[in-house]
């Protein structure tokens, strides 16, 4: 949770959006709980828990944010000025049910992950039509301002620092385990001046590394392992992704050195040139992103290069998802979304190339349009040694 509501957000301009979206979709009033969509409008950041914090956003009027007495000194640091709080002892239900009849809307549009307990209380309160709050949010929150972007490219930098000092461990990362060097880097990012993880930290070595979404484990990392390193951290609440595949300790052949011959902590065969295929693809995929262009072309042609190098059933998600308040939102690249890129969008690049029992590669970015094309946020090594 962050009591830091930034005043370079516009939560006011952003809450005015959504009253005319409301009006465009034929909607009374939006209600949210504590997550992603409220951040949005009001930069406070919390948890859904069982107590009943709800914001109504009707489309003529103030916001209303029905909430527990024990946040009352966090909201005044908000900008909402219509906070109606309630005691353990007491119903939250009575109050829902008033705010409700006060707005006496015919259409609710709730949170898309509202709890199933609190849409209950709604639908007990009124007899409106339900939909889902996306229908007005989605198109807002898509395009990033100038407040966001500045954000996530500063978590951005913060992340290709720790990922620098981590490839410095060279050697000393052979026997250390997954969980371990999982820590480190969480600890290194909390140093650099993150907030928090922007999610758990993925450390995969050797053929965990095949598994897109292995997180960590006691296995320790070997001479030659190649370790997926999937990992970022939040700065106003905003996060970094970035991933890396390296091999620690794993030093060039000199001159004199034959090809053939097998050197300790080398990578296994045919590593290297799968982890040239995924870099290569990348820079297509990165290449091909201009406004105007639809997402699932900037996924077709990462997809083109990995399945002209034969590894076409080994790249087994997409290219890449929207990052914002939350690290996985739209837009998201891959094949039959024809939603056309736009400046502003911010969004992750990061084909993978995943061989059962060997290991996995992974290279990602996060990257922005611009006007004329794409601009890289990351900018940490992205070589294998």
């Amino acid at each position: 949770m962050s009591d830091d509501y930034g005043s370079e957000f516009d939560y006011e301009g952003r809450t005015r959006a959504c009253r005319s979206a409301l009006r465009d979709a034929g909607a009374d009033c939006l209600v949210l709980l504590p997550g992603p969509n409220l951040q949005y409008l009001t930069g406070f950041r919390d948890e859904p828990s069982e107590r009943h914090f709800l914001l109504f956003v009707p489309r003529e009027g103030e916001p209303i944010l029905l909430a527990p007495t024990m946040y009352d000194e966090q909201l005044s640091e908000t900008w909402l000025s219509d906070v109606r709080l309630w005691d353990d002892h007491e119903d939250p239900r009575d109050r829902l049910d008033a705010i409700v009849f006060e707005i006496d809307p015919d259409r609710v549009l709730v949170d898309d992950r509202m709890w199933a307990r609190f849409t209950q209380d709604l639908r007990a309160a009124t007899d409106a039509e339900f939909g889902l709050a996306s229908e007005v949010l989605a198109d807002l929150r898509i395009r990033k301002d100038d407040a966001e972007i500045d954000a996530i490219e500063r978590a951005s930098a913060l992340a290709d620092r720790v990922s620098e000092e981590i490839r410095t461990l060279g050697e000393e990362a052979i026997d250390v385990t997954e969980r371990d060097l999982a820590r480190e880097i969480d600890s290194q990012l909390a140093s650099a001046g993150g907030e928090e993880p922007a999610f758990e930290t993925i450390v995969a070595s050797g053929p965990n590394g095949a598994r897109p979404h292995h997180r960590r484990s006691s296995r320790e990392i070997e001479a030659g392992d190649p370790v997926v390193l999937d990992f970022g951290t939040r700065v106003d609440g905003y996060p970094s992704d970035q991933t890396r595949t390296v091999v620690f300790g794993a030093e060039p052949r000199s001159a004199k050195e034959s090809s053939d011959e097998p050197r300790s902590g080398e990578p296994p065969a045919g590593f290297e040139d799968v982890h040239d295929v995924v870099r290569e693809a990348q820079r297509a995929a990165i290449d091909r992103i201009e406004p105007g262009v639809p997402a699932e072309a900037v996924d077709a042609a990462a997809r083109e290069v990995i399945e002209r190098a034969g590894y076409g059933e080994a790249f087994t998600h997409r290219t890449g998802h929207g990052v914002g308040c939350e690290v996985h939102e739209p837009p998201y690249l891959v094949a039959g979304n024809s939603r056309e890129l736009e400046p502003g969008m911010v969004f992750s690049v990061e084909p993978g190339i995943y061989l059962e029992g060997e290991f996995g590669v992974r290279i990602e970015d996060l990257v922005c349009v611009t006007d004329d094309g794409a601009r890289r946020l990351n900018g940490s090594s992205r070589g294998w040694r």
